[in-house]
């Protein structure tokens, strides 16, 4: 009972219970706004999924570093009892933060089948193992190939809810990574599953069982005094795995999982620079 209550508080802050729209409607919605903000679909195709990108269609990144958005679990659940055929978001919080990023450096990553639609689709990959080693070599892979094309010498990534799991991730295991960031992010799940008497992700990674890699590495999290999806227990739980919390940093706001970050994102932009 616990693991569908869960469910159904997961669906309904996420604004999904009513009138969801089609993947097409979605799809086309992000891409008529991304028309207007000058980005283009660009899916980069890896050796074990293909991931929607959006790319500034102005840019010159060569020698700098590059902001990479990573979208979040998007609509993993249609009710408390049924998975998603298609886990295209709804509402992105992600990539109503990247807008309000000023640098023209900077690219969207969506998660594994989300605006694209595969064989390979399967729905364990935005359940059981959304943070699997194959899901996470995707988003290596895809680093590879923006570094290629823009020239840039180093990242910054940016994460939010499980998006911020694959940041983490995908920083304990490269030398590019100047910073990453973390907007409601899931970073230790099995603490997020045992609070919820939630079945284990397996197949996935946790990002807490990697904290000795991360311990370098600037790290910024913001964190929601309101958020019931993942609250701050499952963070403080992450940050009590690190020896060394030098980098660690972390703000509490008064924001629930998805609304409304755009404030306390362009602070931490403004003070990071």
């Amino acid at each position: 009972m616990k693991y569908l209550n869960i469910l159904f508080i997961i669906f309904i802050l996420s604004g999904c219970v009513n009138n969801v729209p089609t993947p097409l409607e979605r799809k086309s919605s992000v891409l008529q706004t991304a028309l207007e903000k000058n980005f283009k679909e660009v899916d980069i195709k890896t050796s074990t999924f293909t991931l929607f990108s959006l790319q500034n269609q102005n840019n010159n990144c060569k020698n700098k570093n590059l902001r990479v958005y990573v979208e979040g679990d998007g609509l993993s659940w249609i009710t408390r009892r049924t998975i998603s055929k298609d886990p295209t978001p709804v509402n992105s919080t992600i990539l109503k933060l990247m807008y309000e990023d000023t640098t023209e450096c900077k690219v969207y990553l969506a998660r594994p089948c989300q605006f694209i639609n595969s064989d390979i689709c399967d729905k364990k990959y935005w359940t059981s193992h959304r943070f699997s080693p194959e899901v996470i070599k995707s988003f290596d892979e895809s680093l590879n190939n923006l570094k290629k094309e823009y020239k840039n010498n180093s990242f910054t990534l940016i994460g939010h809810s499980g998006g911020g799991a694959v940041v983490a991730l995908l920083a304990s295991n490269r030398k590019d990574i100047d910073m990453f960031v973390t907007i409601a992010g899931n970073m230790d799940i099995e603490k997020w599953t045992s609070m919820y008497n939630l079945s284990k992700l397996e197949g996935s990674l946790n990002p807490a069982d990697f904290t000795t890699n991360l311990e370098n590495i600037n790290q910024y999290h913001l964190i929601g005094n309101n958020d019931k999806i993942v609250p701050k227990e499952v963070f403080l739980s992450y940050l009590s795995k690190f020896k060394n919390k030098d980098k660690v940093h972390f703000l509490y706001f008064d924001e629930n999982h998805n609304c409304c970050w755009e404030n306390p994102f362009k602070k931490l932009l403004f003070e990071t620079k």
